[in-house]
């Protein structure tokens, strides 16, 4: 634990970026309402919003029809990976040119730790604003940018989500934790409605009543470690991370109603397994379990898994696959409801580079070259374009494009997407 003296911590979070970096490259869209979107598919989901159709109540997550009633002005775009990645890097290159990033938090987020002669308010203010200023001249002046500054990373990204958009909010060691006071629970990042229950259930129902427990008490009210870690950092003190999880890599597809049938389920399913493994492989890691997982029209959710010996080799993942398609088109079968959605998960997964296998487990059954033959698909698609050489039928229309999404927490290769 370190002191909590100093301003430590600079975050830097894209106001609405995906709906940003349309405006900028289209500049017959700036200050009008706008929405990344299938606009022809009103039981889709908006991607993201402008603010100017953010004023309407147009947010991530809602139905596009229900976007239309709200918005009749909205306009409709679609998707521009490429273009999203390109913007990213010159950001991150333009931060660079001020201060070293430290880490990049997701697609629109970057977390600076601030260098000994830049920590004071100051020079911290002064520091932000010039990061401000670089982006609107260097990158775009759509793109701007909220900047939060104080003694913790997880308050950086809290102060920087208090002033939207393009705001700049700094808090000082001495001002908390009562600066937080006003502030609801949800603002603290990953506090969603079940621990907001949970909180309530023991008592907390306000930020302040949370910061004035001790830390064990917040602890034992979260229901584990994390809480007690959050009350000493929203208390200004630096703690080092925690041990990061076993991590995961998948990709989901929601199915539009007229493609809901059980082949194009499996089809789909088949799809974004493959992108998954071409992502294991650029990354260098290998999976130990394989989950295909769908949810029904009637939101009922059904998931299992596989496992596999350690690979990143889409024969045997697709074998994997195989045992586990029969066992999801018996339950669409019994069900009579049709699948909406349908995703592919890679779990356990770790770096290639010390990974340890069974000498026994599965060697009579895995052919020596099929690695090689996938990294040589890998290679050829790079080189010539998305879908050059695919096991199996080619995808067609905007099947090409599934499972190629921007995550807010993972930023994809260029080569994920269209060449």
């Amino acid at each position: 634990m370190f002191s909590c003296a100093m301003l430590r911590w600079l975050y830097l979070d894209l106001n609405s970026f995906f709906a940003s970096v349309h405006q900028q490259l289209r500049p017959e869209l700036r200050g009008r309402p706008v929405a990344v979107g299938p606009e022809s598919v009103d039981s889709g989901t908006i991607i993201a919003a402008s603010y100017e159709a953010k004023a309407f109540g147009v947010k991530t997550g809602m139905r596009v029809g229900e976007a239309k009633l709200r918005c009749p002005g909205l306009v409709f775009v679609g998707s521009g990976h490429d273009a999203y990645i390109q913007i990213h890097h010159k950001i991150l290159n333009e931060v660079e040119r001020h201060i070293p990033v430290t880490k990049v938090c997701s697609i629109d987020e970057f977390a600076c730790r601030l260098l000994d002669n830049e920590n004071d308010p100051a020079h911290a203010l002064a520091l932000a604003k010039r990061i401000k200023a670089g982006i609107a001249r260097n990158v775009g002046e759509c793109l701007t940018s909220s900047i939060g500054i104080a003694p913790t990373r997880l308050l950086a990204k809290i102060a920087g989500d208090m002033q939207k958009p393009d705001g700049l909010t700094l808090i000082e060691a001495h001002e908390l934790p009562q600066r937080l006071y006003p502030l609801p629970l949800r603002d603290i990042p990953g506090v969603g409605a079940k621990m907001e229950a949970r909180l309530a259930a023991r008592g907390i129902t306000t930020m302040q009543a949370l910061l004035e427990r001790n830390p064990m008490a917040a602890g034992s009210a979260w229901g584990s470690v994390v809480g007690a870690r959050l009350w000493w950092m929203l208390h200004g003190h630096e703690i080092a991370d925690a041990p990061a999880k076993s991590k995961s890599l998948g990709h989901s597809h929601v199915l539009a109603p007229q493609l809901r049938d059980a082949e194009t389920v499996r089809l789909t399913a088949r799809r974004l397994l493959l992108k998954a493994a071409t992502r294991l492989r650029s990354g260098d890691f290998l999976t130990r379990h394989v989950t295909l997982h769908a949810r029904f029209e009637d939101r009922y959710g059904w998931a299992e898994t596989r496992r596999v010996a350690p690979t990143n080799d889409s024969y045997p993942l697709l074998e994997a696959l195989g045992d586990l398609w029969p066992v999801l088109h018996q339950v669409i079968r019994a069900r009579g409801v049709r699948v909406r959605t349908i995703g592919v998960t890679f779990d356990d997964i770790a770096p290639r580079i010390g990974a340890q296998g069974n000498l026994f487990e599965f060697a009579a059954t895995r052919p020596v070259r099929t690695p090689a033959l996938s990294a040589a698909l890998d290679r050829l698609n790079r080189r010539f374009g998305r879908d050059t050489v695919t096991l199996g039928p080619p995808p067609v229309g905007r099947a090409r494009e599934m499972g190629a999404k921007i995550a807010f927490g993972q930023i994809p290769e260029r080569a994920e997407f269209h060449a």
